[in-house]
């Protein structure tokens, strides 16, 4: 929307157009009050601060409508767009997070953080290739960010190029020695290549990082369960799944990018039948969702 559509708006929200004005002749026009720009911008920002805020305790849905007005008062102000298409990007409206990233970007190529985000999105969307270039021209700017670099990452493992994928793991890692999910996902090429010692040394050592996540546990035991060591495998299997059930779900495997062979290896090891019983303890522990009408929520 144009300043000027804009400001039609504004004033008629305000019901200014609907005011029914005496008849004066041709040369008294009605009058319309001068916005004064800059003060409009200001409440702008003032938007975007409770915005941010909100982001900060996860009041996503509270903080979009202010974004949404920071960019109608504030439109040449890049940081408005970038809020407003992180939020979207957050609520999985990737299109229309793009959309919002990308015109930051205009206003603002230089900043890494649009890049960066943009890459994200990209790389949600599921355009590598688009994803791979805005994550490496934010790190040509910028490249102390084991984020972008754990990114980039999945980016290169997504295009099948796994010594890029390995470099840009280990990068991320060695700029912050607690950022465990950049090991572990070496470990995952490394397996995918057939180097499943190689893998085994690295999920071991994400252990001795994190001995609480549970894909790393899950990840080594079924490795060790093709290695034939069964049961140690079980009894990782077991600590793993007790940390997050969701990992015996295979399409949830796949969306944290485990490979072709790593999930055919980890069907044979869900199958095995103490991991079944594991498994069907948790199913039938889980809570079931309701379809009762009292208890749908409200139509909006």
């Amino acid at each position: 929307m144009s300043k000027r559509n804009w400001l039609i708006s504004l004033i008629a929200c305000a019901g200014i157009s609907s005011l029914s004005l005496p008849v004066r002749g041709q040369a008294v026009l009605p009058y319309v009050p001068k916005l004064d720009s800059e003060k409009l911008e200001l409440q702008g920002l003032q938007l975007l601060q409770d915005a941010v805020q909100l982001i900060r305790f996860q009041q996503y849905d509270l903080a979009l409508p202010r974004a949404e007005l920071a960019t109608q008062l504030a439109p040449s102000n890049y940081d408005v767009w970038f809020i407003l298409g992180s939020l979207y990007i957050q609520q999985e409206k990737i299109d229309r997070g793009i959309t919002v990233l990308e015109k930051a970007e205009s206003l603002a190529p230089e900043q890494e953080n649009i890049l960066f985000s943009l890459g994200n999105a990209y790389f949600q969307q599921g355009d590598y290739e688009a994803a791979r270039e805005k994550l490496e021209a934010g790190l040509e700017i910028e490249n102390n960010s084991p984020e972008a670099l754990f990114d980039l990452g999945n980016t290169y493992l997504k295009l099948n190029q796994f010594d890029d994928a390995i470099n840009s793991y280990e990068a991320a890692f060695a700029q912050e020695k607690t950022f465990w999910p950049a090991l572990n996902n070496v470990g995952l090429v490394e397996y995918e290549q057939g180097d499943r010692q190689e893998a085994i040394a690295r999920w071991e050592s994400v252990i001795e990082v994190d001995g609480k996540q549970a894909e790393p546990q899950l990840a080594l035991a079924v490795a060790l369960f093709s290695e034939g060591e069964v049961d140690k495998a079980i009894e990782l299997g077991k600590a793993a799944l007790e940390l997050d059930s969701r990992y015996s779900d295979i399409q949830f495997l796949e969306e944290n990018l485990w490979g072709e062979q790593l999930i055919e290896d980890t069907r044979k090891f869900l199958n095995n039948p103490q991991i079944q019983e594991i498994v069907s303890n948790y199913e039938q522990s889980a809570p079931q969702e309701s379809n009762s009408p009292e208890e749908l929520p409200p139509t909006p």
